[in-house]
C-alpha cells in the first residue's frame, strides 16, 4: 500500500545526528528528500552527553560545518560552555569542545531542518527495505505503506534490534522510553549482508538540586570563548554554565562488586563488544582493580534544567547497585536519580561492505551512516550522514561521488580507516589516527573544505566570500612580517622580558614571531605592526593562521610533502572486482584481505591490515604491466 505518490530522490531512514546532517545535504544539494524517523519529537536528540566537539571529535565538527553542515551552528546556537582543549599542545591538538543545552539543540536541529527546502517529514517505523534484484527502491514502513526513492540512507543508530540492560532486567528499546526497530537486518541479511553486535552504555541522570557543589571542583569554561562555526551565527558565550569534577573511591568501587554477578557484562548476558575508550565504571573497576578512583564529571544538561549527566559512572548494574554505590561518592550523598544508566546491544554491519561513498557494495543506491557502521559519537555520526547525503543526491544526478582523502580532511580518515580496516568495536576517532594531523587543525577546516562544499552547491556563497577574504589577509600579514624589519631598540626590551636572546641588528618580524617563547600579544607595541592590523582590519582569525604558518611551516610541508607521495599510489587504480586468486605472488592472508574488501587504489591496498610492502610490491608490478 502506498499514500505516497511521489518518488523521492533520497529517502532517510533514522532522525539522529547522521540523519539529520543526511538530510540537510541532499536536500541542499537539490534532492528531494524524506525523512523518516519513529517520533519528530526526538530529531538529533542528545541520546548521551550534552556536550559536543572534543579531542579530534571538534575538528571534525568544524568540517562538518566548513562543508556546509548544520551541527556547528547548531552547537554555536545552544551552547552553555565552550573550552578549547589541549591549548598547552601544539595547534595540531587544539579541539574545541561545547556543553550544550539538550532540548534546545533538538528544537534548534529541527527548525533548521523545517526551514530547508526539500525536506519533508513522516513519522514512522520502517521495517522493511524494497529491492528490485540489487537495487533498492524504496522502504516499507510499519503502517504497511510501501514510499518510493531512487536512494535510501539507513542512519538507524542504537535502534536495529535494540536490546536494553540494567541488572538481570532486559527489555526490547532503541534508547530509554523508545522502541527497538525490526525487520532492516533481516531484509540486509537475507540479501548477503554480514552483520553483527555492538554495546554501549549510558550513566545515570539525576536531579542537580540534591548534589553537594562544595565537595567538588569547579570546572568553568574558557574566560575567552569562540564558536563552531565560521558563518557569524551567534555571538561568543559571555554567561556560561560550570561542569564539575569528582571521583570515585574504594568504598564506591567495593559497593559496584557487590552487583558484579547481577551484571549482564559479567554473567554473559551481554556477548558484543562496548566502546574501549569509554568503558562502564563496573569494567573500570574491573580493569583496573588497583586504581583507587576514576574520575566523574558532572554536566548540566541545559540552561534551566536542574538534570545533571554523570559522566565516568556508565553502567547497567542493578538498580539497587546503582543507587548504593553513587551515595558513597563525595557530593552524591543525597543524590536523587531521574533516571538510571543501561546498556544497550544493537545490530551493526562491518563497513569493510561499503565504498568511500558510503554507498554499499552489494546493494546499488543504498547508502549507510552513524552507528550501524559501527562507531560510537555524535560528531561520527554526523560526518557520516553528511558525506552519506552528499552522495546520494549526487548519484540521483548522475555524478561522480565526492571522496576526501587522508590529508584533506578527519572525515576521510574516519570513512577510510572504517572501509578499509573494519571494527570489532565502536570507533572513536582520535587526533592519533590522523597521520597529517598538522595539517588536519581546526582551525583551517575553511580554507580545506569550503572551496570543495561550495563546488557541491553545499557550502554558501558567503561561506566561500569569508574563506577568500581570510586566506587574502593571512597572506598579506605573512608578506608584511617577511618584508618588515625592527630595529633593536624595538624588539629587545620584550625579549629581555621573556630572558629571551637579545638581536644586536635589525631583523625581519616574521624571524622574531616564529621563536615558539613569543605570540603576536607580545609585540603590541611595535608601532608599524599594529598600524598595519588595524589599517587591514586583520582579526584574531587571521593572526592565528599566520602565526601558525610561521612557528609550524616546517611541520606543516613536511606532511604535505608525506601526502603528495602517498596520493601518487592513490593514482594507481585497481579494476572493480579484481581477481587476486590468481596472483600467486600475493601471500594467502592479502589475497583474502584484498578479495574481502576491494579497495579502488593501491594507496588503499596499503592501508589494510594484513598486506604487506611485498605484497604492494607485486600490486605495482602487475598494475604496471
Amino acid at each position: 500500500m502506498s499514500l505516497f505518490t511521489t518518488t523521492y530522490d533520497v529517502i532517510v531512514v533514522g532522525g539522529g545526528h547522521a540523519g539529520s546532517e543526511a538530510a540537510a545535504a541532499a536536500a541542499n544539494m537539490g534532492a528531494h528528500t524524506l525523512l523518516i524517523t519513529m517520533n519528530l519529537q526526538n530529531i538529533a536528540q542528545m541520546s548521551c552527553n550534552p556536550a559536543m566537539g572534543g579531542i579530534a571529535k571538534g575538528q571534525i565538527l568544524r568540517e562538518i560545518d566548513a562543508l556546509g553542515g548544520y551541527s556547528g551552528i547548531v552547537t554555536d546556537k545552544t551552547a552553555i560552555q565552550f573550552k578549547m582543549l589541549n591549548k598547552s599542545k601544539g595547534p595540531a591538538m587544539w579541539s574545541p569542545r561545547a556543553q550544550s543545552d539538550r532540548m534546545q539543540f533538538a528544537e534548534c536541529w529541527r527548525t533548521m531542518l523545517e526551514q530547508t527546502e526539500n525536506v519533508d517529514f513522516y513519522q514512522d517505523s520502517v521495517n522493511g527495505l524494497l529491492f528490485d534484484e540489487n537495487k533498492i527502491i524504496g522502504v516499507k514502513t510499519a503502517l504497511g505503506l510501501e514510499i518510493i526513492a531512487k536512494t535510501v540512507i539507513i542512519t538507524a543508530g542504537t535502534f536495529l534490534n535494540g536490546l536494553i540492560h540494567i541488572g538481570d532486567k532486559s527489555f526490547g528499546g532503541g534508547r530509554a522510553g523508545e522502541g527497538a526497530s525490526t525487520g532492516i537486518t533481516e531484509d540486509l541479511v537475507a540479501k548477503g549482508f554480514e552483520a553483527g553486535r555492538m554495546k554501549t552504555g549510558t550513566p545515570p541522570r539525576v536531579d542537580g538540586r540534591s548534589l553537594d557543589y562544595s565537595k567538588m571542583i569547579e570546572q568553568p569554561g574558557d574566560e575567552f570563548t569562540e564558536k563552531f562555526s565560521y558563518l557569524p551565527t551567534t555571538k561568543n558565550l559571555t554567561k556560561q554554565r560550570s561542569c564539575w569534577l569528582t571521583y570515585t573511591n574504594p568504598k564506591v568501587h567495593e559497593l559496584l562488586r557487590e552487583g558484579f554477578d547481577r551484571s549482564p557484562m559479567f554473567n554473559g548476558r551481554i556477548k558484543s563488544t562496548g566502546p574501549r575508550y569509554c568503558p562502564s565504571v563496573e569494567d573500570k573497576v574491573d580493569r583496573f582493580a588497583s586504581k583507587e578512583r576514576h574520575q566523574m564529571f558532572i554536566e548540566p544538561e541545559g540552561w534551566t534544567t536542574c538534570e545533571m549527566y554523570v559522566n565516568g559512572f556508565s553502567t547497567s548494574l542493578p538498580e539497587d547497585i546503582q543507587d548504593k554505590a553513587i551515595r558513597a561518592v563525595e557530593g552524591f550523598e543525597n543524590v536523587k536519580f531521574l533516571r538510571y544508566g543501561y546498556a544497550i546491544e544493537y545490530d551493526f554491519f562491518q563497513p569493510t561492505q561499503l565504498k568511500h561513498s558510503l554507498e554499499t557494495k552489494l546493494i546499488e543506491n543504498l547508502f549507510f551512516a552513524g552507528q550501524i557502521n559501527g562507531t560510537t559519537g555524535y560528531e561520527e555520526a554526523a560526518a557520516q550522514g553528511l558525506m552519506a547525503g552528499v552522495n546520494a543526491a549526487l548519484k540521483t544526478q548522475g555524478k561522480e561521488p565526492f571522496i576526501l582523502k587522508r590529508n584533506e580532511a578527519y572525515i576521510a580518515v574516519l570513512i577510510d580507516d572504517l572501509i578499509t580496516k573494519g571494527t570489532e568495536e565502536p570507533y572513536r576517532m582520535f587526533t592519533s589516527r590522523a597521520e597529517y594531523r598538522t595539517l588536519l587543525r581546526q582551525d583551517n577546516a575553511d580554507l580545506r573544505l569550503t572551496p570543495k562544499g561550495y563546488e557541491l552547491g553545499l557550502a554558501s556563497k558567503e561561506r566561500l566570500d569569508r574563506v577568500l577574504e581570510k586566506q587574502r589577509k593571512t597572506d598579506l600579514l605573512i608578506k608584511f612580517l617577511n618584508e618588515t624589519s625592527v630595529k633593536e631598540d624595538e624588539i629587545n626590551p620584550i625579549l629581555e622580558a621573556k630572558n629571551l636572546a637579545l638581536i644586536n641588528q635589525s631583523m625581519k618580524l616574521f624571524k622574531i614571531a616564529a621563536r615558539p617563547q613569543l605570540d603576536f600579544s607580545d609585540f603590541k607595541d611595535i608601532k608599524k605592526l599594529s598600524v598595519f592590523l588595524e589599517e587591514n582590519a586583520i582579526d584574531k582569525e587571521v593572526i592565528e593562521q599566520a602565526e601558525i604558518h610561521l612557528k609550524y611551516s616546517g611541520y606543516i610541508d613536511k606532511e604535505k610533502n608525506n601526502a603528495d607521495k602517498l596520493n601518487r599510489l592513490e593514482n594507481v587504480k585497481i579494476p572493480a572486482a579484481f581477481n587476486y586468486q590468481k596472483l600467486q605472488s600475493l601471500s594467502f592472508e592479502a589475497r583474502e584481505k584484498l578479495t574481502k574488501i576491494q579497495p579502488t587504489s593501491i594507496s588503499q591496498a596499503s592501508r589494510i591490515s594484513g598486506v604487506s610492502p611485498s605484497d604492494i610490491s607485486v600490486l605495482l608490478v602487475y598494475m604496471g604491466r
